[in-house]
């Protein structure tokens, strides 16, 4: 710890090992044929729009429902315990775009990643005291919702990339938090939501 690009692969889930695929191949494809190609491993990136298979845009979507009364005041979780670098997917984009435009080095592979870590749980107290109801809300630890392997230790070493392209994040943890329930606050807001209480 930190995770650097030479450390060994060990994904846990079928989504991760798809990720260990392509990045084989991309560097597979750059040495056998000089197909022009840069392997990037984006650790967590999360914001407004995350789709709500993911913990933290569910949680935000659970609180915005139970704001507006439409559940119960619980949120229903998986693992709380897994620790987590997180970034901001706006600073992703941009970190994207820099790769691609500063000098990009074809056949490289660079970790991207914030430089803020905290558990799930932490994450997840920080939704619930941005809430006017943080007060009402509980945590129900949900079976269905565990992994049966997870990655509980994801702190990234981004020097490579930051050395390359001078990129650093911008928003903090505590902007994407906010950002990201008030992004489910109004989509709760536009829609008819057909929830079980």
């Amino acid at each position: 710890m930190p995770i650097s690009e030479d450390a060994p692969f060990k994904p846990a889930s079928p989504y991760s090992i798809s990720k260990v695929g392509t990045d084989l191949l991309s560097t597979f494809y750059f040495q056998a044929y000089g197909l022009k190609t840069i392997a990037t491993r984006m650790f967590t990136h999360t914001g407004p729009r995350r789709g709500e298979v993911f913990a933290e845009s569910t949680f935000a979507k659970q609180i915005a429902l139970a704001e507006k009364g439409l559940i119960s005041p619980v949120i229903k979780v998986g693992n709380l315990n897994s620790m987590r670098t997180w970034s901001d997917v706006r600073d992703a984009v941009r970190a994207y775009h820099l790769l691609l435009t500063k000098n990009p080095k074809f056949g490289e592979v660079y970790n991207i990643g914030g430089t803020f870590s905290a558990t799930v749980g932490d994450m997840l107290n920080k939704l619930i005291s941005l809430s006017p109801i943080q007060d009402k809300l509980e945590i129900e630890v949900v079976s269905s919702r565990i992994r049966p392997l997870d990655a509980d230790l994801q702190i990234t070493d981004t020097t490579k990339f930051n050395k390359h392209t001078g990129w650093v994040p911008e928003i903090t943890f505590e902007q994407t938090m906010q950002d990201l329930l008030d992004y489910w606050r109004e989509q709760v807001s536009l829609s008819n939501f057909l929830v079980e209480k």
